[in-house]
């Protein structure tokens, strides 16, 4: 049985973000069909094994699509690293990492926020 927080969680992404179909990949592909073309071939190229396994990079994806946020990409590289053979554990862990950076990323920036203080206080000081 849904909790009522998961059944929000699902009508809030609903509302927010249409379903990927076939008839939308279809309208994307007549509207541009070269360049789909070129971005699938690109997309088959970028998760092929190489020096890093497929499967890695199908962890990767699944940390960066945390960090863009994109619901599409979260659960498409989800199933593809589930595919390719990554643990639940696993990517797990590569959300906790995904997590860390957008916190610490944050945190590094701060940095412009703390020069801002001085820069403004010399200002100050100089009027």
């Amino acid at each position: 049985m849904k909790s009522k927080a998961n059944e929000g969680v699902h009508l809030m992404a609903n509302d927010l973000y249409p379903p990927a179909t076939r008839e939308i990949a279809h309208k994307r592909r007549d509207l541009a069909p070269q360049t789909q073309a070129a971005f699938d071939a690109f997309g088959r190229q970028v998760f092929a094994d190489g020096a890093l396994p497929a499967k890695m990079k199908q962890i990767i994806a699944v940390a960066v699509a945390h960090v863009t946020q994109c619901p599409y990409c979260i659960k498409g590289h989800t199933k593809a690293a589930l595919r390719a053979g990554a643990t639940h554990e696993e990517l797990m862990e590569a959300v906790w990492v995904a997590a860390e950076m957008r916190a610490g990323a944050a945190y590094a920036h701060s940095a412009l926020a703390i020069a801002t203080f001085d820069e403004e206080q010399k200002g100050a000081a100089g009027t």
